[in-house]
């Protein structure tokens, strides 16, 4: 590993185009002096480590061969954005990456010039590489576009989609294939095959290479012969090679390239960068490459591991698993569906037991959802594992596919609220908000790890669609009930009772409002009601409607956007009967949040213990500020 002690090459970037006058044996020495760099930094740091350093070379070439920010830049999700962000000037503050304040995880538009388009959710490149494109043709510019997708992305139907509309236009646009073989899990699917079988085709590019040459050595001999001679080439090509599925969406097909190899990265963008019309370049790279165990196991290794703290307490995630095991063992109707989350959803125990009942879909929540819906139709109980981030990609197939029909799917909605430093790409704080609104939906939020299992076996018992709501986070430790229970639908549980005021809690915030209630009597004489909600929809009328009419002032508290989460419900419920109390709702304002620890964020927002004695004093007439409640409580 390079000493930090003296001046790298690393050290002399301070913008693209100062790779410009290195020689390829200093790009070289560059990619390991980065290689390294990462290692050190992403070790303490964390953050997306694979992807990352399996693009080194690609990126160096990239950014040797075409002039950012002039020439646009997309990089699909951002998880390999890192050696962009280092070559962008961007190398001392990585020592905050996602951290409060600090550098974001993910490629930001306000964070450099360089970063031309936002990233966080995959498949988007494309799109955005080709409306960039068409801006160009029609402001009279002259700018190259490159998108960089990798081939996990490529299953999503939004990248279909693109080189569908791309090949039609024809306009000038380099795709960047990154073929690492690797989602976070390792990729399925039909596409996936079929990149296994370019891979495993190395003839099919050393014969397209000698045709080239062949006929490249007869140019020269008039401009309309040249013309007929790239014709011919193409005829000739796919006469002895069979054409490739991305010639067939309109693009010039280059590949597969070696994309560590940077000789000949640099030559194929030469070339690509003369070239008319869309061109695809297929490079494939190795996710982790230059650091062992993480070219052993890229799947561990997609983000840099988090040291066990070895407590036992699991997380959410894992008691989902384990319960949605637990209930297949019984229910032969269960069948689990997750878009390229196997592991991130703790699924991969499932697979290997219930092969057969478990499906990974790939980057594709649309189809997923509606999979799920055409399972339910007949006959199956589907659990439909996504992150809350990732389930906003599927809104209209939830709607129109699963619940205009009243279909029985399960959303097992993980990462739902603050997920901490992967940001504001990735926080799940909208899922009750684009919920709530339709019809026949049942949304279910536990309070803790036991109650997350009594609900997801309630979802399984009901004819209709069930959402169940958990967060990214440890469980609180709580003995796990041996018997699963069925719940009563739309029924809350009061946990504390009191007379001075009510809080309606949702979730995480229920035992957080517990802790709350404790200091509120312990150092104020304020004795308050806790009332865990479990249900957002529907909501439990009769005991909302009972808290009101008592007087006491209401705080309504959860982990989600407040335009459209459960305190506007208990509003709308109020307003609509007619009933007269003071209400104050605690969530998430309209604002996207920043990237962070879990613990800073909530704090930041105010979802915190001191957040709501703050807000109860407010409301029993008694103001006083954060500060001042943190000298007296001493929290």
């Amino acid at each position: 590993m390079q000493s930090r002690c003296c001046l790298t090459l690393l050290d002399s970037i301070q913008e693209p185009s100062h790779l410009k006058s290195l020689t390829e044996e200093q790009l070289l020495t560059l990619a390991q002096e980065i290689r390294d760099f990462l290692v050190e930094s992403i070790s303490s740091t964390g953050g997306h480590f694979g992807a990352s350093m399996g693009v080194v070379e690609l990126t160096l070439a990239l950014h040797r061969v075409f002039d950012s920010p002039k020439d646009k830049m997309i990089w699909d999700v951002g998880h390999q954005g890192y050696v962009h962000k280092l070559l962008t000037g961007r190398k001392n503050q990585f020592a905050t990456l996602r951290q409060l304040g600090g550098l974001a995880g993910f490629l930001k538009r306000n964070e450099s010039p360089h970063d031309v388009f936002g990233a966080g959710h995959s498949s988007t490149s494309i799109s955005a590489a080709l409306g960039m494109a068409v801006a160009r043709d029609l402001s009279g510019d002259d700018y190259r576009v490159i998108a960089v997708i990798g081939d996990g992305a490529l299953t999503g139907g939004m990248a279909m989609e693109a080189m569908n509309h791309a090949g039609d236009l024809g306009t000038d646009l380099l795709v960047i294939l990154n073929d690492n073989e690797m989602s976070i899990s390792h990729n399925v699917g039909a596409m996936s095959k079929y990149l296994t079988r370019l891979r495993s085709q190395p003839a099919y590019t050393k014969a397209k290479v000698e045709i080239d040459q062949t006929l490249r050595q007869l140019h020269g001999v008039g401009e309309k012969v040249t013309k007929v001679l790239d014709r011919m080439k193409d005829a000739a090509r796919h006469v002895i090679l069979p054409i490739s599925v991305f010639e067939g969406f309109g693009f010039k097909y280059f590949g597969p390239v070696d994309g560590h190899d940077l000789p000949q990265l640099l030559s194929v963008l030469e070339r690509a960068k003369e070239l008319k019309g869309p061109v695809l370049i297929h490079t494939l790279t190795e996710k982790g490459k230059g650091y062992s165990a993480a070219e052993n196991a890229p799947d561990k290794w997609h983000a840099w591991p988090s040291a066990g703290k070895g407590a036992a307490v699991p997380s959410y995630t894992s008691v989902f698993a384990q319960t949605v095991m637990d209930l297949a063992m019984v229910d032969e109707r269960i069948v689990v569906v997750t878009p390229a989350m196997l592991s991130g959803s703790g699924l991969t125990e499932f697979q290997r037991r219930f092969p057969e009942r478990c499906f990974d879909v790939g980057i594709a929540e649309q189809h997923a959802a509606t999979f799920c819906a055409g399972l339910a139709a007949n006959g199956k109980r589907p659990i439909f594992a996504v992150y809350s981030t990732f389930l906003q990609r599927a809104y209209d197939q939830t709607i129109h596919d699963i619940c205009i029909q009243n279909l029985p799917v399960v959303l097992a909605v993980d990462r739902a609220g603050i997920v901490g430093p992967d940001g504001e790409t990735h926080q799940g704080v909208f899922d009750l908000a684009y919920l709530r609104a339709i019809p026949h939906m049942t949304i279910m939020v536990p309070k803790d790890e036991n109650e997350l299992r009594h609900m997801l076996y309630t979802s399984t018992q009901w004819d209709g669609p069930v959402a169940v709501r958990y967060p990214r986070a440890d469980g609180l430790g709580v003995p796990l009930d041996p018997v699963l229970k069925q719940l009563d639908r739309g029924k809350a549980e009061v946990v504390r009772t009191g007379k001075d005021a009510t809080i309606f809690a949702l979730g995480t915030m229920v035992h957080v409002a517990l802790q709350a209630a404790e200091v509120l009597y312990n150092q104020y004489g304020l004795d308050v009601t806790v009332v865990n909600l479990r249900f957002v929809k529907p909501l439990d009328e009769r005991l909302i409607l009972e808290m009101a009419r008592t007087g006491a002032p209401i705080l309504t508290v959860e982990e989600a956007a407040l335009a459209g989460g459960v305190g506007s419900a208990i509003v709308e419920l109020l307003a609509d009967l007619g009933v007269r109390t003071r209400v104050w709702r605690k969530g998430i304002q309209d604002e996207f949040v920043e990237h962070g620890s879990r613990g800073e964020v909530l704090a930041l927002l105010g979802l915190d213990v001191l957040g709501i004695v703050e807000d109860v004093l407010n409301l029993v007439g008694r103001p006083t500020q954060r500060a001042h409640i943190l000298d007296e409580v001493g929290l």
